[in-house]
Formats: structure tokens, sequence, C-alpha cells
């Protein structure tokens, strides 16, 4: 079993940046894929960032938020920059192993206008 530490998440006004992390149990060069959700209420879950071997991200955070790896720490890295309010979501972790996907138990970004 996969387990996801995740930490970084907090209060922001619009404008700032916040870095989440999101540490795994296992070595990250067994995994081929991390990616970061969010999921805001009332909405999906949707597919914020993903590092494999290409970097995608969705479109409303392009040019704004940047995912990395540290194979070193086992860690998954999110850095958010020029917060938005509606970048306000629970954030998630996730990664693929075995075909199995696991996830982190979500920390809160809430950014204020």
């Amino acid at each position: 079993q996969v387990r996801l530490a995740e930490s970084g998440g907090g209060w922001v006004q619009a404008g700032g940046s916040l870095r989440l992390s999101c540490r795994a149990s296992i070595s990250i060069f067994s995994i081929s894929s991390l990616a970061w959700y969010r999921q805001a209420p009332g909405k999906q879950r949707e597919l914020v960032a993903n590092i494999g071997s290409t970097t995608a991200y969705a479109d409303s955070v392009k040019g704004r938020f940047t995912i990395s790896r540290d194979y070193a720490n086992n860690t998954v890295y999110l850095q958010m920059n020029s917060l938005k309010p509606e970048d306000t979501a629970v954030y998630f972790c996730n990664v693929r192993f075995n075909r199995i996907d696991f996830w982190g138990q979500g920390t809160q970004v809430t950014v204020s206008s």
C-alpha cells in the first residue's frame, strides 16, 4: 500500500503564493506518473497538473502553477503563484502504482479576494 502525506495548504490573499508538498511512502522512481487534483464545493474533482514522461497543466493554471519532484525525498511539489479566488479548493495528491490509484487526505487552499 502507498501512503501519501500532504502539506502546505492554507490561506492566502489573491496574488499570493503557496507550495504544496506530497511525500510518498515508496520510492517515486517506482511511480511513472504523479499528479495534483483539486475539488471545490459542489464541483467535480479536476486534474490540475501531472508529471511523468511529460508535464501537463490544466488551462486554468498554466503559467501560474509548476509541478516538480524530488527523488531523494520521495516528494512531489506544486508551486502555486498568482493565486486567484477561483483556485480555492481541497487539493489532493495522486499516484498510480501497479495499476492502482492512491490518494492523499487532501489539503485546503483558500484564496481571499
